[in-house]
């Protein structure tokens, strides 16, 4: 049987990076949302063009133009042994159509790992970070800061932060998440499928919780 893990956190929590991690460590393909919306609309697919419609007219994309991307990826052949999925689903109504979708591919859901981090954290990650105007390169006021304040190390140029790093900008994108997600984590809960991991502990140790709590078999 193929084996299918969904991977959840607010921004800011490592989820990137620990799906990187685990796509590797279990030989499994890393599916993120993000990508295969760009995908389609890159590549100007019959759903990607679809989708622009609704995103030029300034409304979500309904849950079956997202199904039918997230269908398509996983029904390729580098799917065959299962998936790692990354932003997806994001609603109960969304999970349970992904459920229907993992039994017509002769699977289930292994595991739902949440990389739990705390608000202030996720602040303290998210907000500070600075970027150099001639070729974007990042700095972090607390975490990685040049060697002289406002200016690149590797260019010279000004650095400058974006409104999305912004301290209440990112505290807004972290409640509205914990907000659109409460109800999945709990649908998952109440399956039995959700297990929590402890995001604040070093990348390492977040990585090993993680491998620890899917199954065996995917080894």
């Amino acid at each position: 049987m193929p084996t299918y893990v969904v991977l959840l956190g607010a921004p800011g929590a490592g989820k990137g990076t620990q799906a990187k991690r685990l796509s590797q460590a279990l030989g499994l393909p890393h599916i993120s949302s993000g990508d295969i919306f760009r995908e389609n609309l890159k590549n100007q697919t019959e759903l990607g063009e679809l989708a622009r419609q609704y995103m030029e007219r300034g409304e979500l994309v309904p849950d079956d133009v997202t199904i039918a991307m997230i269908r398509e990826r996983l029904s390729r052949p580098d799917c065959a042994p299962g998936a790692i999925l990354d932003g997806f689903p994001r609603t109960p109504a969304q999970a349970e159509a992904l459920d229907k979708m993992l039994h017509d591919f002769g699977g289930q859901m292994d595991v739902v790992l949440y990389i739990k981090v705390s608000q202030q954290a996720l602040i303290d990650r998210l907000a500070g970070r600075w970027m150099c105007r001639a070729h974007g390169h990042i700095y972090h006021e607390r975490y990685n800061p040049p060697k002289q304040p406002g200016i690149c190390d590797v260019d010279g140029s000004e650095l400058y932060q974006r409104d999305d790093d912004k301290a209440e900008t990112v505290k807004h994108r972290i409640e509205v998440y914990q907000r659109q997600t409460a109800p999945l984590i709990a649908y998952y809960r109440e399956r039995g499928l959700l297990v929590d991991v402890d995001g604040e502990q070093p990348i390492d140790a977040v990585t090993a919780a993680l491998l620890a709590a899917v199954p065996q078999r995917a080894e």
